[in-house]
């Protein structure tokens, strides 16, 4: 029996030799594109490995220097192209210093053109250039920035699917033009980001000071930072739910104390944030803050007949786990709470004793994170206080002494686009193009809040294009892209521009 890896290696082969079949009914200029890719595909996996290899990491204020490298790689791989690229400073961090006190600025927004052979359209081509925290210690194989080729066709390295690698992916989709002699059909405009996995402090602000000025005559907007639903067929995805992200600070002592002397005589901090985060959601996702299931917009009879078309199983997700812990038992209900439901999940715990071994210690303040994943027709500012709310009010019953303070971090609203105009009839001529199938057209479960942001500033459609897997693992331990995807991804992304010009 072959295993799972194989079977997927067997199935892409055999897509890859009915493209051949494919590929004739594509242009001359289109031919030479994907040959050219072909040829400089080892120059293009180093390009990513040269960008993994830069910490690029936001949420951690000592690694800043390490964005600014990276805005100044993405410039340097992308004006021998003939890109245009400006750092957009956007000053300091609000609240955020390094750990010697000092104030940081924000990480630059690369913005930029490259004029294209006169169609007519512009397209704009956003992606982000931070990534998520890694570390060795946290499950990795090998150096998380250190790009590994896999021999069973895996890249792995932080931030080669979330979104390094889509955005080296749009540098290499240029050069394989520019060297196959042929003209990009369209004029094409940027803006790349730092600050997306933190999020996107200042691009918002940035985009509506823009919408008149670098962005003015925009058409469309193309963001490739999302993945297939499943490992095997491609997709192009037209809505995303929100995120709401919390804070639950829960203070006592003055400081920490040893358990020994004072266990027993104080409401301990911990032991109340436990109390409280039990009452968030229960072990299959229902959701226990009041209010929030009303605000949900009802399932119609059209909407639910789209679930029925999706190429996906539950073995797909229980692949993409790693084990059998799912919740549903069929892959409609998987994707409908996946896609159109809200879910709550806990993320963690700070100022808690967290080393390996014992420490008998007390901790005098904790702070659980907690974030909502949002759908239509929640109401963010509802939700907040539906949230407050309901955390005081479970605080208020330990009948506890210790102080407690909830607060929002960041939010993002939910979105859901037009899967029926040109953008992504482009896509999906492009994805049929170089896969050989039509993609499927899916809703997310991940959060991009700015594409709901360019879709009312620009008035213009906006399309998620996906290049990687729905078992590469962004935000995890050995997170990873098949080579097969980033190859087949560019050639993707060259037949999109192509027929968005046709």
């Amino acid at each position: 029996m072959l295993s799972l890896r194989s079977s997927t290696r067997l199935f892409c082969a055999k897509r890859l030799a009915y493209q051949r079949t494919v590929y004739s009914q594509a242009s001359s200029d289109l031919k030479r594109v994907f040959s050219k890719i072909d040829d400089l595909k080892p120059r293009f996996i180093k390009r990513l490995k040269d960008a993994v290899a830069i910490p690029s990491v936001s949420s951690e204020p000592d690694r800043r220097n390490e964005l600014f490298r990276m805005a100044q790689f993405i410039k340097s791989e992308s004006e021998p192209l003939g890109v245009t690229l400006q750092q957009k400073e956007l000053g300091l961090q609000d609240g955020v210093t390094t750990s010697k006190g000092e104030p940081i600025p924000l990480p630059p927004i690369l913005q930029g053109t490259l004029k294209g052979s006169g169609s007519g359209k512009r397209i704009l081509i956003y992606g982000h250039y931070d990534v998520q925290p890694a570390n060795l210690e946290d499950g990795w194989s090998s150096d998380p920035f250190t790009l590994v080729e896999k021999p069973d066709g895996r890249l792995v390295g932080r931030g080669v699917t979330d979104d390094k690698g889509p955005v080296i992916a749009w540098i290499n989709t240029i050069q394989a033009f520019k060297e196959a002699g042929v003209e990009i059909p369209v004029d094409l405009v940027f803006c790349i980001e730092g600050m997306e996995e933190s999020g996107s402090e200042g691009l918002e602000d940035f985009i509506k000071q823009e919408k008149s000025k670098g962005f003015k005559g925009v058409d469309g907007i193309c963001i490739s930072d999302n993945y297939w639903v499943g490992i095997k067929q491609p997709v192009l995805t037209y809505g995303l739910r929100g995120v709401s992200y919390y804070s639950i600070t829960i203070s006592g002592p003055s400081e920490d104390l040893h358990s020994g002397l004072f266990g027993g005589t104080t409401y301990e901090p911990m032991i109340d944030l436990t109390h409280v985060l039990s009452r968030l959601v229960t072990p299959n996702g229902k959701i226990l803050i009041p209010g929030i299931d009303e605000m949900v917009a009802l399932l119609t009879p059209e909407e639910s007949g789209l679930y029925d078309k999706i190429t996906f199983t539950i073995n797909d997700l229980k692949d993409a786990l790693g084990n059998d812990t799912t919740i549903h038992e069929t892959p409609k209900e998987a994707l409908m709470s996946r896609w159109r439901y809200p879910a709550l999940s806990i993320h963690g715990v700070e100022g808690a004793f967290s080393s390996p071994g014992a420490k008998t210690v007390i901790p005098a303040k904790v702070s659980g994170k907690f974030s909502i994943r949002t759908v239509p027709d929640i109401d963010l500012k509802k939700l907040d206080q539906l949230v407050f709310d309901h955390v005081e009010k479970s605080f208020a019953s330990l009948n506890s002494k210790n102080k407690l303070k909830v607060e929002l971090i960041h939010a993002g609203k939910w979105w859901v686009g037009d899967p029926n105009n040109w953008n992504f009839e482009a896509a999906r001529k492009a994805t049929e193009t170089v896969w050989g199938v039509e993609p499927d057209m899916t809703r997310e479960g991940g959060s991009i809040p700015i594409a709901l942001t360019f879709e009312e500033e620009l008035k213009k459609p906006v399309l998620l294009l996906p290049i990687g897997r729905g078992d590469d693992g962004a935000h995890s331990a050995s997170e990873k892209l098949d080579t097969v995807n980033y190859i087949q991804g560019i050639k993707t992304m060259a037949a999109y521009l192509y027929y968005a010009g046709k």
